[in-house]
């Protein structure tokens, strides 16, 4: 598996506040990952160390194999709060795009444009939310990256919008064969646009892997109580709860359940984010990591 982006024993601070500490991470490349975590997991300070916008206070990040810093032209970054120039008119950022980026595709940038229905003459400051971040996304598209980060680029906007904008993200990924990593604290989008999930607690990879795998070695075991140890020892525990006479665990396992006390269920989506999310030992390595 070829990474497009790798940190190792990561750190950033603040004064003295740490935003990320000693966080190792592998994305790997072809795929439409979706990172995912609380508030304040380190995902957008990680984000921006990878574009080289930061730099580390501890550990190193490669991006495409070399620093990130040295590969700001091979990755398109649309940013949290999808920035554009507000005085600026959409031509002029097309013509800012063309100046500074050497593999430039103003073809594309038109069309996505004309598509779009954006009129060149107007103001950024003057578009609607779902305006301006498509005009990011063209420009981040129009660069010709390998890479493209996306930091929560939909959050702010109608749900609408947000499916527009993932919809064109997903076309363009089948037309250019990008590797993409979309942050997002919403799971319904990360459903629609993503095949890899990573889920970051604390700085910490909680689980990883392409997400038809994850979903397909995720259960709900519901049955008479039991204590997590007297499970067998390939069914690994990611979280319980007990009534008195009652206990439900959420397990990962691939092998088959051939305990007939338990009713047992697949996971959706949401429940897997939530029950690794939800966690009360963030700073443990990495718990899982699943591969076809």
């Amino acid at each position: 598996m070829t990474a497009v982006l790798q940190a190792q024993a990561l750190g950033k601070k603040y004064g003295r506040r740490w935003a990320l500490t000693d966080c190792d991470l592998e994305v790997p490349a072809g795929h439409v990952v979706g990172l995912v975590g609380p508030n304040g997991a380190g995902k957008s300070t990680l984000l921006n160390l990878s574009v080289g916008m930061l730099t580390p206070t501890a550990g190193s990040v490669e991006v495409l194999g070399g620093p990130a810093g040295a590969q700001q032209a091979k990755v398109g970054y649309v940013a949290q709060d999808t920035p554009t120039y507000s005085r600026l008119s959409v031509a002029d950022h097309l013509k800012l795009g063309a100046r500074l980026n050497p593999e430039w595709d103003d073809s594309l940038a038109q069309q996505r444009i004309q598509h779009l229905q954006l009129d060149p003459k107007q103001r950024a400051g003057k578009l609607s939310g779902g305006q301006r971040a498509q005009l990011a996304l063209t420009l981040g598209l129009a660069k010709r990256p390998e890479l493209l980060i996306l930091d929560e680029p939909v959050a702010a906007l109608d749900p609408l919008a947000r499916r527009e904008f993932l919809q064109d993200l997903m076309e363009a990924v089948a037309e250019q064969e990008l590797s993409v990593v979309l942050s997002s604290h919403l799971v319904s989008d990360v459903e629609r646009a993503c095949d890899y999930l990573i889920v970051l607690v604390g700085s910490r990879v909680q689980v990883s892997g392409e997400i038809d795998t994850l979903l397909a070695t995720h259960y709900r075991l519901v049955g008479p109580r039991r204590d997590a140890k007297n499970l067998p020892r390939d069914q690994h525990v990611v979280s319980e709860s007990h009534t008195d006479r009652q206990s439900t665990f959420l397990i990962r396992t691939d092998q088959p359940i051939l305990d007939p006390a338990w009713t047992v269920s697949q996971l959706t989506l949401e429940d897997l984010v939530l029950a690794y999310m939800g966690r009360t030992a963030p700073t443990e390595r990495p718990v899982l990591e699943v591969q076809r």
